[in-house]
């Protein structure tokens, strides 16, 4: 049998998030699927080694219209992508007719996919319904990323992790200014911990974070700190793995260290926490002074409102 799975939303959180719900499509048809899913989402990265999930597909569209499988042209490109693959099954995370119509004109007999038209408002309750509906079965929203654990091993040796610290992954990169704590608490953050507990830290950034990068290690911090600058996301999760907490912004990193079973102390100042922050029993929140989990959202606009005290004494607690 041949299954595809349409995920198109682009961040690699999004990425995380619907994990659980691929998988246990995968595991009611005792049949690895295929990913039809966007580059920016990393899915070849994130799932190099997941049994469950036989090929990624690049979805390339984008909101400039500039993507190979944007308008009617494009359209029409992905439609003979799909079609010769010949899949059996469909299941369309998304409410689109355009994936309908993929669907249908590829040939798939077995469709699958989100009411048409209606707005959702909570991405992980929607997957989760919309799986359990198909499974029959209860379905966790715990997503877990597999990786061998020969990686995990040599990472650990190449890095010298050992039990004479604490390595903590700060993940101070973010999509936007408004969801980013500034990199000046992130530097006295560690610095307090250090000065409490022996600690090496996995700074979670990308290249376009450079500034940020260089701060960290013009502080006291420098010999005790390791940079993501250069590294592809495939080889930082042995990383991430081999760490005792993240601690950092609602971003990507975020997601990941809780899908690798990893403690997760989460700053919220601008995403919904109820959609993005409280599906992982390995994330802890903390929200702007004068916000809840309930009220936090996009509009909160809270990254000067974050209770340094609070930061501090939550990380203590996750590393003891």
């Amino acid at each position: 049998m041949k299954v595809l799975v349409i995920q198109q939303r682009m961040g690699i959180g999004d990425m995380i998030i619907f994990l659980p719900y691929i998988h246990a499509i995968s595991k009611k048809l005792q049949s690895k699927v295929s990913l039809l899913v966007k580059e920016n989402s990393k899915a070849e990265d994130l799932c190099v080694d997941d049994d469950y999930i036989e090929e990624i597909i690049n979805l390339d569209m984008n909101k400039t219209n500039s993507g190979n499988h944007n308008g009617l042209v494009g359209f029409f490109k992905l439609v003979k992508i799909i079609k010769e693959k010949r899949f059996d099954k469909i299941f369309i995370f998304n409410g689109s007719l355009r994936f309908l119509f993929l669907a249908k004109l590829a040939g798939i007999k077995s469709i699958y996919q989100y009411p048409l038209f209606i707005k959702k408002n909570n991405i992980v309750l929607t997957a989760k319904n919309f799986t359990e509906k198909f499974t029959k079965n209860n379905v966790t929203t715990q997503p877990n990323l597999f990786l061998d654990q020969e990686k995990i091993t040599k990472t650990k040796n190449k890095y010298k992790f050992d039990n004479t610290f604490k390595h903590i992954c700060i993940g101070f990169s973010a999509s936007g200014p408004t969801k980013r704590w500034s990199i000046e608490k992130y530097i006295k953050l560690a610095e307090n911990i250090s000065k409490k507990i022996p600690c090496k830290f996995y700074l979670a950034g990308g290249r376009n974070d450079e500034e940020l990068f260089k701060k960290f290690f013009n502080s006291s911090l420098a010999n005790n700190c390791t940079s993501f600058k250069d590294l592809s996301i495939a080889e930082t999760l042995p990383i991430i793995k081999n760490c005792n907490i993240y601690i950092g912004n609602d971003t990507g990193w975020l997601h990941i260290a809780s899908a690798l079973d990893k403690k997760c102390l989460a700053l919220f100042m601008d995403s919904p926490v109820q959609a993005y922050g409280k599906y992982s029993k390995n994330i802890f929140i903390i929200v702007p002074e004068g916000e809840t989990e309930e009220t936090t959202t996009h509009k909160t606009l809270g990254s000067n409102k974050i209770s340094f005290e609070k930061v501090l004494n939550k990380s203590l607690e996750l590393l003891n």
